[in-house]
């Protein structure tokens, strides 16, 4: 049922932004633009608008998207109920998953952080 009313959620969204980009084509690449500034895709200049911006509400972004949500219905965690065993990539490259790092009765500790 959830992947239903996500698809169902996702595919208007790509037929509404879609149906916009061709009526209102200057206001939706301001629009879109708007989007790249948040995520600093904007910033880069061998990456310009017209190599990523007509690839919005595509079919194959509502794939992309469709997949992501998806996967993200498996990795919820919820009070009470056993924790997901997400994918993660070590140092090496390597897929592994989560709970592959648990020993013994140990509890596994996860830290998070970033540099820059």
């Amino acid at each position: 049922l959830q992947k239903t009313l996500i698809l169902l959620q996702v595919t208007l969204s790509v037929v509404v932004g879609k149906t916009l980009m061709i009526l209102f084509p200057n206001a939706m690449k301001r629009y879109i633009l708007k989007l790249g500034e948040k995520s600093r895709m904007n910033k880069n200049p061998k990456f310009s608008y017209e190599n990523w911006g007509p690839t919005f509400f595509s079919f194959k972004y509502l794939l992309f998207v469709l997949k992501v949500k998806w996967k993200r219905l498996e990795d919820e965690a919820l009070e009470g109920h056993p924790a997901p065993n997400t994918p993660v990539v070590t140092l090496s490259g390597d897929v592994r998953h989560l709970l592959d790092f648990v020993e013994d009765n140990r509890p596994l500790i996860l830290n998070f952080g970033s540099c820059t």
